[in-house]
This record gives C-alpha cells, structure tokens and sequence, in this order.
C-alpha cells in the first residue's frame, strides 16, 4: 500500500479533526461517542501499523516504505522506518487504544481530552517516522503541546506547576537542538536525515577561548543534541521534571510519557548522536556511561524513600532509562540490542504499573502508601497482575525486563567494568522498593475501614492488563522477537561508529606526524 507510514500517522489527527468539527455538546451521550471515536480510531491505528510490520524486511538495514515529497519553503516531507524505529511505531500504536480505555472514568471537557490524545499519537508516530530534520523537530517539539494540555487541565491539585516544569525543561532542552540542526543544514547543505547519516562532519579539534574542543564540531553537534535528548530521557541529573509530571498526570497520561515519550530520547541517540556524530559520541562516551551509572543507583535509592506510589515508579523510570543510555553508549551490538529491548519492555512494563496505581486510585482517591494495605485479601486478581509487573519490573528472568537488563549490561562490561558493577547494585535495589512497595500495599491485615469494600478489577481492566502481560511474557521467553527485527539495522549502526571512529584516529595521527 502506498503512502502506509503517513496513513497510520495521520488517522489519530484526522479523527482529532472529526471530534473538533462534528461533536457538539457535553452531555453523557456526547462523552461516550467522544470515547468510542477515539477507541475506534487508535484501534483502526493498530491494525493498519501491523501492515507495516508485516511488509519490513529485517534483512535489509536501510530505510523501507519511504515517502516523499515537497512541503513547505523548498523543505521536504519524507518519512521512512528502519529496524530500529519500526518497533517504536508498534509499541505506539499497540499502547494508546489501552490509554483510551484507562481513560473510560474521564467525566470533564471529555472531547478535549479525547482530541489532546489523538493530536499526541500522530505526533509521537512523526518523531519515528520522520527523515527530514525539520519534519522531525516539529513533531519532537509539537508532542509538548498536548502532553502540556493533558497534565495542565486533567491532572492534580498542582498540575499547573508540574505542567509548566514539563514544558519549560524540555524545551529549553530542544532549543540547542535547533541551533544544531541550523550549523547541520550550513555544513551538509541538506536537512535529509538519510543523507547527513552519509556526511562526516568535521571531527578535527581546535580551541575555543583557551579551551581545547576535542572532537571539534562532532562534539558541539554531540553536546546541542544531548542536551534535548537528556531532558527528554530523562537522564540524571536533568530527570526532576519526570516525577511532578507523573504524579500530576491523569493515569493515561502517565502511561503514554512512560511508555512512549521518554522514549523519544533513546531513540534520538541511536537516530542522530551515534551515527552523525560518532567522534563527538565517542569523547562524551565515558561521562555518560558514569552519568548513567550514578542514575540507577540514585533513582533507586531516592524511590525508596517515596511515600506516593506513583512518584516511586516515576523514579523507577529514571533507573530504568539509565540501563538505555550505558547501554547506547556502550556503542557494541549487545549493549545497543539490550538498549532498544529495554526501552520497549520498560514501554508495556512501567505502562502496566501506572496502570496499576490507577485502579486503587480510581477507588480510593489517594496514591499515598500508607492508605492501603492488605488488599489481597479483597483484590486477588489485582494482586496477581501487580505482582507479575513488579516481577517484570524488577527483572526477574522469564520476563521482558529480565533481557534487556542482562544485555545493556553485557554490552557496557566490555566498554566498562567499573560503571556495570556500579549499575548492577541497581538491580539489587529495584528489587528492595518494588517489593517494599508491593508489600505494604498488598499484605497485612485488612485494618482500614474505606477498604473493607473496595471491589476487585472489572473486565474493562483486565482487558487493558491482558495485552501487556502477553507482550512482557512474549519477549521475556522470546526475545528473539524484537532482536531479529533490529539486528541488522543495529549492526550497520555499530560497523558505521567503528568505520568512523577508526578513521579519524587516522585522520589526527597523520596531523600529528
């Protein structure tokens, strides 16, 4: 089919469009045809996605399906998918009908909300499908508008705060970015993604007010980059935003930031800071490997401490992503594989458990720890699904959780003992607050009066839960699922660093002879 990546990206906005122009009112029957437009249109979303799972080709490592064409000013709009961002598009499309569906207790400005989450997936969908720079700049920085709206008007009772530390950090992030991608388009001549991934940008150095620059424009590009890539991440010590956001959030907009915007900035790394700066990734390599180190063990202990259940996942999520980043920067097959599988199990994972504190919270209004207790004894199929994702979370072998760990941390033993070691005490710690967590939630005697009525899962949950225990399971027993798609894509990206890096080595020991 022609056209598919622009089909599936643009069906959410299309049906954002319906909500906007056809829907009057906001009377009950309104609000449920809100919700079942939505439904339908995020499920139609899926279905027309697996089309381009089904049609990628995992032998080949360049860009597939690619569409092409003018757009604005002499720019293009070009959008195409590799093995390492095909997989991203799925986990998008397979994670926003369950948002819809977590979202089914929403009772204000419903078509708002259901219009602000169809605008977020087409513009989550662009930022992996997009092979212009600009293209790809306009979706990464148009996703903050919706998410902002989201957690501004349907979050807490400080949503407002946490909204704008949001927006205001990941912005002012994404502002070096642009200036990067400025110097780029002088330098290349082009803002075509699949041709500066062919360019060598100047990787001599030089001195800038006595500083010496090594790595010299590769490692300024590296540095603007990072800078909105981090943020986004997001890595230590720039992750402060990530909690307030989750704490506010309502549960679906917690889910779609944990699932599938902070994986925007791993996949940044793997699409522009390794390939298209390879000298420059290579001079940062060690500060992030320690950066990413210091974020497991950090994260994790400060999670211990928490007393909202949602702010200890948010930190969880942080540690998490700290596998990514020492993983990325590894820069070796296995640490790549296991950063790209971390990012998509941590997606159905750390979805499955802010999904989780929905339920209770949807019942008891409170997410603090200490309100609940025991609820084994009235919640048992609620306690099995939380238990099975704070096993996943922890990384317990058999789960998706488990592969993605062992093989960021296989990747980065070969680059760094000393950061793995570091980064290992952070499994001994997830394993310390998820079950602190699950503990004092779910054992005990049943003591407080508001919980002795408190009803178990509806099937309405437990058909949102069903699909993400599958895919934790799945790729748990059979990874091979994910590392046969990004195979191939991924050791072109390794063969590409080393060609390069090898090559200026050459470069500068002939200067210096």
């Amino acid at each position: 089919m022609d056209n598919l990546l622009s089909i599936v990206t643009f069906i959410p906005a299309l049906a954002a469009l319906i909500l906007a122009v056809f829907l009057r009112g906001d009377d009950e029957a309104a609000q449920r045809n809100a919700k079942w437009v939505a439904m339908f249109a995020t499920a139609v979303t899926f279905l027309v996605s697996i089309a381009i799972y089904t049609g990628f080709d995992p032998s080949n490592p360049g860009f597939q399906m690619v569409e092409e064409g003018e757009w604005l000013l002499g720019l293009k709009y070009k959008m195409g998918v590799d093995g390492i961002s095909v997989l991203f598009v799925m986990l998008t499309t397979f994670i926003m009908p369950l948002s819809i569906m977590a979202s089914w207790q929403i009772k204000s400005r419903v078509k708002e909300y259901m219009i602000a989450f169809l605008l977020l997936e087409t513009l989550m969908l662009g930022v992996f499908m997009a092979l212009d720079l600009v293209l790809f700049y306009l979706f990464f920085e148009g996703g903050l508008i919706p998410m902002f709206l989201i957690i501004g008007i349907w979050g807490g009772k400080n949503r407002i705060y946490a909204s704008f530390k949001f927006f205001l950090f990941t912005f002012l992030g994404s502002v070096l970015m642009l200036v990067a991608m400025v110097a780029m388009y002088a330098d290349a001549g082009t803002t075509d993604i699949e041709l500066l991934l062919s360019h060598e940008f100047a990787s001599q150095s030089f001195s800038v007010l006595g500083i010496q620059v090594v790595g010299g424009m590769q490692t300024l590009l590296f540095l603007a980059f990072f800078a909105s890539f981090a943020v986004k991440m997001p890595m230590w010590p720039v992750h402060t935003w990530l909690p307030d956001a989750h704490v506010q959030a309502p549960t679906a907009g917690s889910v779609v930031l944990a699932a599938i915007m902070l994986k925007m900035g791993g996949y940044g790394f793997l699409r522009f800071s390794l390939p298209m700066f390879p000298v420059g990734s290579d001079v940062m390599a060690s500060l992030v490997l320690w950066m990413s180190a210091i974020a497991i063990v950090y994260t994790s202990l400060v999670a211990l401490v928490q007393d909202d259940m949602k702010k200890l996942i948010a930190y969880s999520s942080v540690a998490h992503m700290g596998f990514v980043t020492m993983g990325i920067f590894a820069a070796n097959q296995q640490g790549i594989d296991g950063a790209i599988f971390q990012m998509l199990s941590h997606g159905f994972v750390s979805a499955a458990l802010f999904l989780c504190v929905g339920v209770v919270y949807d019942r008891m209004h409170t997410r603090e720890i200490d309100a609940y207790g025991g609820l084994v004894n009235r919640m048992p199929a609620y306690a099995l699904v939380f238990m099975f994702f704070t096993m996943g979370n922890v990384g317990l072998p058999g789960t998706s959780g488990f592969v993605g760990e062992f093989l960021t941390m296989m990747g980065a033993f070969q680059v760094n003992t000393w950061v793995t070691a570091v980064a290992a005490t952070g499994v001994i710690l997830s394993a310390s607050y998820a079950l602190w967590l699950y503990r004092r939630v779910m054992f005990g005697d049943l003591i407080k009066e508001s919980l002795k009525t408190i009803k178990d899962m509806s099937a309405r949950e437990k058909w949102i839960f069903a699909p993400l225990v599958a895919m934790t399971l799945l790729l748990g027993v059979y990874p091979a699922l994910v590392t046969d798609i990004i195979g191939q894509s991924t050791t072109a990206l390794v063969a590409k660093f080393d060609t390069a890096l090898a090559a200026a080595e050459a470069v500068n020991q002939h200067a210096s002879n």
